[in-house]
């Protein structure tokens, strides 16, 4: 397991196989496998823009060749209850997640727990959601299993026309049809550098702030 480097020291790490530390220099992502393993669990940092920490995930798994098995998101469902602008921070997170842990459910109103669930099965999301209870989930095989079930084709070899329409007609009459590789939508950029689509900072809604 390799943790972000910016992650603060917790007592959970003593019970973890922590491999290492992974940072992130400006867009780059800096880590080192240990020598003979086969599998690696990245830990993001809970703290920091985790659009930003994908991009960059995903340039090192481009340039290392490496295989993304799943992507794990822990909701903080009392967090979350408290403070609804929190929801397209969320958002952003199972955009790109295969599994949504639904922890820290101690409080939160059961109906809060279903329209928050029923808002993402009527999207047809196809995301696992989970619940943790005392730390632990009912079916692990489940969640590790690594058939993608994520929305974003950022980890996929998803290419589109060039021109952004899809025209079978030309392919047809054997014309040359310029393919790029799929932009996700929380990647996109406006002229300026600044993303699209704005997500809140969420060490705002954190107990001690930044």
């Amino acid at each position: 397991m390799l943790l972000a480097e910016a992650e603060a020291p917790a007592e959970a790490d003593a019970r973890l196989p922590v491999a290492g530390r992974w940072r992130q220099v400006d867009d780059i992502l800096v880590a080192e496998a240990p020598e003979g393993a086969t599998h690696l669990f990245f830990v993001a940092d809970g703290r920091r823009n985790p659009v930003d920490q994908v991009e960059a995930f995903a340039g090192w798994v481009r340039d290392t060749g490496t295989e993304v098995g799943r992507i794990l998101c822990v909701v903080n469902c009392r967090l979350l209850e408290q403070h609804p602008p929190l929801g397209a921070w969320y958002e952003a997170c199972l955009h790109f997640s295969d599994v949504a842990l639904l922890g820290r459910r101690e409080g939160v109103a059961n109906k809060w727990l279903s329209d928050f669930r029923e808002k993402f099965e009527k999207e047809f999301r196809p995301c696992v959601f989970e619940l943790v209870k005392e730390g632990r989930v009912r079916n692990p095989a489940l969640i590790l299993d690594p058939q993608a079930r994520r929305v974003s084709h950022l980890f996929d070899e998803e290419w589109v026309p060039a021109d952004g329409e899809d025209d079978e007609e030309e392919q047809l009459e054997g014309e040359e049809v310029e393919m790029v590789r799929e932009e996700d939508p929380y990647l996109a950029r406006h002229n300026g550098g600044r993303r699209l689509k704005q997500i809140p900072d969420i060490t705002r809604f954190l107990a001690g702030g930044s």
